[in-house]
């Protein structure tokens, strides 16, 4: 069984397209894990004595680095190309760290390891049954072609984003020698690749990021309600209400009583904020015409019929003991991932 996600607008930014395609197999990795993994959460339980849930960001920025034998802060950072939340990891059971600040996997990190290792490669296999073969090998060829083509060095996840939520403060380039053959990396790799390669073009020497752009104020129009935004957005009421503050204080939006409903808070774009969402417009709509040039229109109009055969589709149901199938499915998913340090969720949860 699936959950349909509501239609999406047409046509989506190229951002938008790679983040709901990416945040749906992110959904799924994390599903996946949950139910393998033995763990706990604070609302909903768990499974066994095992360490505090996690998404598989966890996975991608320190997990997959982490073993008995240790590694430093410092040369954690590198291979991961951007940092982690470690005092959560620790805090959450997956690792311990030694006085002069090497990590080492705990025993219940080392399951964590074995768990996630291979579930890239078991929910590629899921989707080549659901979507066919050859379309799933379309998607991966178009972003393979665009892979090659971009700046060596780049992560191969999202970055767990800090205050504003700039990508581009959290990304470590490696050099490009040091750079995995592109066509080892998995499918979820490749999107966050080439999503992330936008998102740097779009935050240089810009004043808000790609991400709360894309997830907030592009929904904010002639106002909406603090409660209403989680549902519009597809990212969490904690992500949300991080956003507003930091919108509200850079004095993008404000936020006032809904003369409609009594205490129920409306926030509106001020004319600053009106200002910076024509620019966010305009900003996609010059950067992908520069991609056409530089890739070829061929090439950027091919990644966008073959991330359209995924975007807005359905998403998988959740196992019936999963945390997600506890909570109301998603009318939406994000625009830009809201991978926070609460845990790694592609939706900030």
């Amino acid at each position: 069984m699936k959950s349909k996600l509501s239609a999406p607008q047409s046509p989506l930014p190229l951002p938008a397209l790679l983040s709901q395609v990416l945040v749906a197999f992110a959904i799924e990795l994390d599903n996946e894990f949950e139910h393998r993994m033995p763990h706990r959460t604070a609302r909903f339980g768990g499974t066994g004595f095992g360490p505090w849930l996690a998404s598989v960001a966890m996975w991608f920025t320190c997990m997959r680095f982490v073993d008995e034998k240790g590694v430093s802060v410092r040369e954690l950072e590198r291979l991961a190309r951007m940092p982690t939340n470690l005092d959560g990891m620790r805090r959450w059971g997956y690792v311990t760290i030694a006085p002069d600040r090497s990590i080492f996997a705990t025993p219940k990190g080392l399951l964590a390891r074995a768990a996630w290792a291979p579930l890239c490669g078991a929910i590629e296999a899921r989707w080549q049954e659901r979507f066919g073969e050859e379309q799933v090998e379309r998607l991966r060829q178009s972003l393979r072609t665009v892979a090659r083509q971009l700046n060596g060095g780049l992560p191969d996840y999202m970055p767990i984003l800090g205050y504003a939520f700039f990508t581009r403060e959290r990304v470590r380039l490696a050099p490009p020698a040091d750079d995995a053959p592109i066509d080892t990396l998995p499918l979820v790799s490749l999107l966050a690749r080439v999503l992330i390669a936008f998102a740097l073009e779009f935050e240089q020497d810009w004043e808000l990021s790609l991400a709360i752009c894309s997830n907030v104020l592009r929904v904010l129009g002639e106002g909406v309600r603090v409660r209403d935004l989680p549902r519009v957005s597809g990212i969490s009421k904690e992500a949300i209400a991080m956003a507003v503050k930091y919108l509200a204080k850079q004095r993008y939006v404000a936020i006032a009583a809904d003369p409609a409903a009594a205490r129920t808070k409306l926030v509106r774009l001020t004319p600053r904020g009106r200002a910076a969402l024509d620019a966010y417009r305009d900003r996609l709509a010059a950067i992908e015409a520069g991609w056409e040039k530089r890739f070829g229109a061929g090439t950027i109009r091919g990644l966008r019929r073959a991330l359209g055969g995924f975007a807005g589709g359905p998403l998988a149901e959740p196992y019936p003991e999963c945390w997600r199938a506890k909570v109301p499915a998603p009318e939406t998913l994000p625009h830009y991932p809201m991978v926070l340090h609460r845990g790694g969720y592609p939706d900030g949860a």
